[in-house]
């Protein structure tokens, strides 16, 4: 009996946790490409075809994942992916420049954006949205007509020396994008940050009640910036990654991950309200993502299905999300 008493109440403890719903919601979403997916589907390059695109969105997804937890939002890493692209492509592959030089300045313009968003986020009363919405838009004009003006067109090819082409660009057994292990090493990161960190707490608190966070001393302003400048960081370096893995940069790339990182942190279990999710959440809503917007290929439903399944995976989270949220408050309090 008392076995069993601990079983059903480890149960509920997992029942309440956030990363719950998407963990459910990815094994269903696997099995059902699994079955009418096939073989080509488990296969080794079906399986590469949707982790490379996790490991993009997922590097992405992450850093939105802490913001979107402190009640924050970052629309702007849609025009760092190919600002940070097209600042490598110019000076390393337009100027000749070093590989490293190249890297180096397009992950600290991602710095510099994220710096620009955080630091208006903090000083002014202006919600986040609107702030990177703006910002966003600025990038974009800015890229445009810098790349137009120095290159004389809209793309510019690069090609990397063996190193930068191992460590950013490489496909290993010829079909795992590198990018698939630096997705890991963020994971690692992220999850020590939020989970094990003093800071995580000060994340929460800050989604929670931002100004109950200031007067517990939590030193919001700078965690704000932090956060977004980490956001800006990490759009920055799938750029980099992006140029170094197609050899080209296009002003129009990465458009499509603003939205795609959002919905696979909604899919993962945090509230658009802020104050509750979790890393491995996160996780699981890419990978989720991820199968469904490659597994579709793999059986004979119309390709365009694909996008209806993604919009009813992203209502069904944000209606179950806060399900789990209330399962997490009641049983917070009847532990207290």
């Amino acid at each position: 009996m008392a076995n069993r008493g601990g079983s059903g109440l480890a149960l509920g403890r997992l029942a309440r946790r956030p990363e719950t719903g998407s963990f459910l919601g990815m094994v269903a979403v696997f099995l059902f490409f699994a079955i009418f997916g096939g073989s080509g589907f488990l296969s080794a390059a079906g399986t590469a075809s949707w982790l490379s695109i996790a490991s993009e969105i997922g590097i992405i997804a992450l850093p939105i994942g802490l913001l979107m937890i402190a009640g924050e939002l970052d629309i702007s890493v849609g025009a760092v992916i190919p600002a940070a692209s097209l600042t490598a492509a110019i000076l390393s592959g337009y100027y000749g420049l070093p590989d490293w030089l190249g890297i180096a300045a397009a992950l600290g313009l991602g710095l510099a954006i994220g710096l620009i968003n955080g630091v208006f986020v903090t000083r002014t009363t202006i919600p986040s949205l609107i702030i990177t919405i703006g910002t966003m838009f600025g990038t974009m004009g800015l890229t445009l007509g810098l790349t137009v003006m120095i290159a004389g067109s809209t793309g510019v090819s690069l090609v990397p020396d063996e190193l930068t082409k191992m460590l950013l660009g490489q496909y290993l057994g010829g079909m795992f994008q590198v990018t698939i292990l630096w997705w890991l090493v963020y994971i690692a990161a992220l999850l020590w940050l939020l989970h094990i960190s003093p800071v995580g707490n000060w994340i929460y608190a800050l989604g929670g009640d931002k100004e109950s966070a200031r007067n517990a001393g939590i030193p919001t302003k700078r965690l704000t910036i932090g956060l977004f400048m980490l956001s800006g960081f990490s759009a920055a370096f799938v750029g980099v990654s992006q140029v170094m893995v197609y050899q080209s940069a296009q002003v129009l790339a990465g458009q499509s991950f603003i939205f795609n990182s959002i919905m696979c942190v909604v899919i993962g279990g945090v509230l658009l309200t802020g104050g509750f999710g979790s890393v491995v959440g996160i996780v699981f809503g890419t990978i989720t993502f991820s199968i469904v917007n490659q597994g579709i290929y793999f059986t004979s439903i119309d390709p365009n299905m694909g996008s209806v399944i993604i919009g009813a995976l992203l209502l069904i989270a944000v209606l179950t999300n806060d399900t789990f949220r209330q399962l997490a408050l009641s049983y917070s309090s009847k532990k207290a």
